[in-house]
């Protein structure tokens, strides 16, 4: 459980940055150097080198360097975790939310009911 946890604290602090998240758009279109995208980025190399270890800490980005050049891809893990974390929560938001639905329509009725009366 507690790799469970790290794996997801470091998948979310991983895609909770902008740059993060575009640099895995970039390379769900196809494999980039380091360099390229802090080209693309407008980012410093070190800079960008930050972002893609988070990433890959994260799992979701793997880098092989040949020669000179670290060419970074999407890493083979896909968020299946992650996806079922936001997906019990959504439920449970749902839940409360059609709870409190019933509950407005309870007192709405209530308030027609009244009205009536008066």
């Amino acid at each position: 459980m507690v790799q469970h946890v790290t794996l997801l604290d470091a998948s979310f602090a991983a895609l909770s940055d902008h740059t993060r998240r575009g640099v895995l758009e970039q390379l769900g279109r196809s494999d980039a150097s380091i360099t390229d995208l802090a080209d693309r980025f407008h980012m410093t190399l070190t800079g960008m080198k930050k972002h893609v270890s988070v990433l890959e800490k994260a799992g979701l980005v793997t880098t092989e360097k040949v020669g000179r050049v670290r060419t970074c891809r999407l890493g083979g893990r896909a968020m299946a975790e992650e996806a079922a974390w936001i997906e019990r929560h959504r439920q449970i938001w749902a839940q409360r939310f059609d709870a409190l639905d019933e509950i407005v329509e309870e007192l709405k009725q209530a308030e027609r009911h009244h009205d009536r009366q008066g």
